[in-house]
């Protein structure tokens, strides 16, 4: 016997499929199985017309006639392909979106300790040792319990993390008060684990190196919305060295016309032309995500 009418079958179907994209893509453990089972429940009975509880209750919204009207049946049909469709490419898209962003924070730390401990300079390097550790446990805390779809099947995640935090840990005393050039040759060790990590799920080092662009040219991007060029001048040899990373994996046509609008924005606010600003800044902004949907 029927219990659920039309407008609540699409409403359980579309709801059914956000959580059964949740569990599939974003989540882990117990949460993932809550949603595999909500998501299954939700899709049956609207499939079935019958909700149990429904019954159970004694309610049910049958008698409440509210069907489709002309054209609305297709509608719900491209509503339901669009939302499978639309929220998988958006949930691959970010989940590996994350992971980077994620990534990134804690590489920062690491490689600006590599360079520091190259350079001989044993205090800077401290003060990022000390932010790398935790900002290292908090990373692989989070990725050797939780894998989203980017990382789904990498059995060797969790066991390359912990080696990589043996590997910063055993560093610890050269960077302190030891042989600088030891501890910069024994991180070096940690960057071909990285680099493994990253080509066996999929990724490339000019993902990483976009992302990491991306953060600090949206702060150039905000001083043009603003028409700031002192601040657009401040800001550009940072933005300058995330966009020399991106050049050092790749320098095609493409990246090209992201350095010449950054640069071309460095060019106006020298010349305080300030009404220009913010129109450039839409050009580097295009030209960046042009690059990243393609390769990010």
């Amino acid at each position: 016997m029927n219990n659920l009418n039309t407008w609540d079958r699409l409403i359980r179907a579309l709801l059914g499929l956000v959580a059964l994209e949740l569990a599939f893509f974003w989540l882990a453990g117990g949460l993932q199985i809550a949603a595999y089972v909500v998501g299954a429940v939700l899709l049956v009975t609207a499939l079935l017309r019958f909700c149990p509880l429904y019954k159970l209750v004694g309610i049910g919204t049958s008698g409440i006639k509210k069907g489709f009207g002309k054209g609305m049946g297709a509608f719900a049909i491209l509503l339901l392909v669009a939302v499978l469709a639309g929220g998988s490419y958006a949930s691959i898209f970010f989940t590996r979106k994350l992971f980077i962003e994620d990534f990134n924070v804690m590489n920062n730390f690491y490689k600006q300790t590599l360079f520091l401990t190259g350079k001989n300079e044993r205090q800077k390097a401290i003060t990022n040792y000390e932010s790398l550790i935790p900002s290292l446990q908090q990373f692989q805390q989070k990725y050797s319990t939780y894998q989203p779809y980017a990382l789904k099947g990498d059995t060797r995640l969790g066991p390359d993390l912990a080696q990589v935090s043996g590997m910063i840990s055993d560093v610890n005393d050269l960077v302190r008060t030891g042989d600088l050039h030891q501890a910069h040759l024994a991180l070096e060790k940690v960057r071909p684990v990285f680099q493994d990590i990253f080509k066996r799920n999929g990724f490339s080092m000019l993902a990483v190196a976009l992302v990491d662009f991306h953060d600090e040219m949206e702060l150039m991007l905000d001083a043009a919305i603003a028409k700031n060029p002192e601040k657009l001048i401040s800001l550009y040899p940072q933005v300058s060295d995330k966009l020399k990373a991106v050049e050092t994996e790749t320098n095609d046509a493409e990246i090209q016309a992201i350095r010449k609008n950054l640069d071309d924005l460095l060019g106006l606010a020298k010349a305080a032309q300030t009404d220009q600003l913010p129109a450039k800044g839409d050009a580097l902004k295009s030209s960046f995500v042009k690059v990243y949907l393609q390769r990010g």
